[in-house]
Formats: structure tokens, C-alpha cells, sequence
């Protein structure tokens, strides 16, 4: 018997969500709603809907999804290579649209609107990623660039490389962020210590080091809030 797939427009009257975004806007749906869209059809037994349910939870909402590897969502069942490339593609699409946004008009007025930037993404990274957010004289953000991809520590973290594109732009103020894979932003002693090298360099070089945030799964330290490697 071949397997049914249970499309969207066969969902009961009111659950389905071409309908509600038509009716309502695309505000109004739910995540799984929305996914549903991108994926169009289910697999035997389960409605796109809950397929889409499934996923997010599955993977940890739109971050994990957004993380995830290309080939392994091929063969999550129900998804295959069309899928797959189809929910990528959106997902990549609203992640360069974030950014792009933020590079243009975002001003950073604290420690919570530094992580808004980075923790969707940076949350669910595998390896320890070190980025720069560059800011003007208004702190708004002129680029977010990577410095350094793995294990983070000083014997390998050149500090002048922090600094390349905040000299190149002219930038009067950044802030380092790295991730921890495991999930918990605790700093680590390699923290503090790498924290405090760079808030030098940045003195010498005239380049205010606002912050270095460490980044959790959902959750981010704030160095300076913490003391931790800057002077008090």
C-alpha cells in the first residue's frame, strides 16, 4: 500500500494554516503553523501539522533547526532533499535578513541587546565560535563578524585579529562573544584571562571593549556585569 501523505489543504476546516495566515496574517500562526507551510504535505499516519510539531521539538525550535545538518534533515523521515532544502533555504533567508537589519539601524544599549543578536544562532553551535560586534560612536552595529571557530583559548587566540575589523572601520566601541556547545555560559578561568588581554589591547589601540558576552542555550554571562575581567 503506498504511504498517504495528508497535505494541507485536507486538514479539517480551521486548522488549516494557508487559511489563517490569509485571514489573520502570517503574525498570527504559530511556529509549527508556519513550518507546515514550508513542508506541505505529512507522512502516513500524521498530518503536516504534527510533522512540523515533531521537528521543532525534535531539533529545539527554528535554532536547532537552522543548525542543523542539511544531509541528516534529509533523512529525518517525512522530510527528503526537497524538503529539506526548502526549509534551509528560508531558514538562511530570515537569518541574512536579521542581520542585515541589525547591521544597518540596531543600536546596542545593553548586555540583553548584544545576546538578542547572537543567541538564536550562536546558542546551538557545535564548536566554540568567537565573534566581534563593531559599533560606531552611537554603539550602533557596523558589522558581526567571526574571528575564531574551536576551543577557545589564549595560547591560540590572537587578540590583534579581534581587532582587525574594528581598525578597519573605524569603530569606536565592540564586543567579543564566544559560545559554549555544552550549553551552560558559565566562564571558565581561559575566559577571564582571555576577557582581560583583550580589554588591554582595546586601551592601546583606543577601541572601547564594551563586553565580552558567553552564550548558552538560551541563556548568556555577561563578563563586565560579573566583574570578570575588566578592571572595577
Amino acid at each position: 500500500m503506498p504511504e498517504y501523505h495528508l497535505r494541507l489543504k485536507e486538514l479539517p476546516a480551521g486548522e488549516q494554516p494557508r487559511e489563517r495566515l490569509a485571514a489573520l496574517g502570517a503574525g498570527a500562526l504559530s511556529d509549527a503553523e508556519l513550518l507546515a507551510i514550508l513542508l506541505r504535505v505529512g507522512v502516513r499516519g500524521a498530518s503536516v501539522l504534527h510533522l512540523a510539531q515533531n521537528l521543532l521539538a525534535e531539533y529545539g525550535g527554528w535554532p536547532g533547526l537552522l543548525n542543523a545538518d542539511y544531509l541528516d534533515l534529509c533523512r529525518r523521515h517525512g522530510l527528503g532533499a526537497a524538503k529539506a532544502a526548502t526549509l534551509k533555504a528560508a531558514l538562511e533567508v530570515g537569518r541574512r535578513m536579521l542581520i542585515a537589519g541589525h547591521d544597518e539601524r540596531f543600536q546596542v544599549r545593553s548586555p540583553a541587546d548584544a545576546a538578542t543578536l547572537l543567541m538564536v544562532e550562536m546558542g546551538h553551535l557545535d564548536q566554540e565560535h568567537l565573534r566581534t560586534v563593531l559599533l560606531d560612536t552611537k554603539n550602533k552595529v557596523q558589522q558581526i563578524a567571526t574571528i575564531y571557530i574551536g576551543s577557545l583559548n589564549s595560547a591560540v587566540i590572537r587578540v590583534g585579529e579581534v581587532f582587525k575589523g574594528a581598525i578597519r572601520h573605524n569603530s569606536a566601541a565592540l564586543i567579543v562573544a564566544h559560545n559554549h556547545p555544552s550549553g551552560d555560559p558559565t566562564p571558565s578561568p581561559e575566559d577571564v584571562l582571555i576577557t582581560r588581554q583583550i580589554v588591554e589591547a582595546g586601551k592601546l589601540l583606543d577601541v572601547d571593549v564594551l563586553d565580552h558576552l558567553v552564550i548558552g542555550r538560551g541563556r548568556y554571562v555577561s563578563m563586565r556585569e560579573r566583574g570578570l575581567g575588566f578592571a572595577t
